[in-house]
């Protein structure tokens, strides 16, 4: 999609979420990978924080967030599956006020191209929650590829056209 070179660019603060019973730093590849395309395109990270798969702990993190004046969107990586322990869809959806169903759907095709119908495992959603952005992301480096590439590159590029969703910003609380 078209980048309109005669807009500014303008930066937002992106916090990142590593859901897993098993990672820490040192082996957060996805993380590391969403981390260094955010500001590889000139966003600014905000906050990392890996978490276990714990809903209430996921649940506090993001409401911690959307409540700092300082995160525009966060964007987690893992949890998204269907085992018994996958639990980031239902902390997006206690803290969600709109779901965005366009992402999820999305992503699970531009998925298929590369993994085919695996991708019916995948939960990957999206809310915007007090006017913060969130965006929930499998676990692998190919889907935060996949994602990050493919779709919120351009949708958190305020020069995207014809919209994207930082533009949309300023007008989330409107009631």
């Amino acid at each position: 999609m078209p980048i309109d070179e005669t807009r500014d660019f303008l930066p937002i603060r992106i916090a990142v979420l590593t859901v897993s019973d098993t990672r820490g730093l040192a082996e957060d590849r996805s993380g590391d990978t969403l981390v260094a395309r955010i500001e590889g395109v000139g966003h600014v990270l905000a906050d990392r924080v890996i978490l276990r798969d714990d809903v209430e702990q996921i649940v506090a993190q993001l409401n911690h967030w959307i409540d700092d004046a300082s995160v525009d969107c966060i964007i987690t990586t893992g949890g998204t599956g269907v085992t018994g322990r996958d639990v980031t869809p239902e902390a997006v959806e206690r803290v969600a006020d709109k779901m965005i169903p366009g992402f999820g759907e999305l992503f699970r095709w531009l998925s298929f191209q590369t993994i085919g119908t695996s991708t019916v495992q995948s939960r990957a959603c999206a809310c915007v929650s007090r006017g913060t952005y969130i965006f929930a992301l499998p676990g692998s480096t190919g889907a935060v590829k996949d994602a990050w590439d493919d779709i919120l590159r351009d949708q958190l590029d305020s020069r995207h056209r014809p919209c994207n969703f930082v533009e949309l910003m300023p007008r989330l609380l409107e009631r």
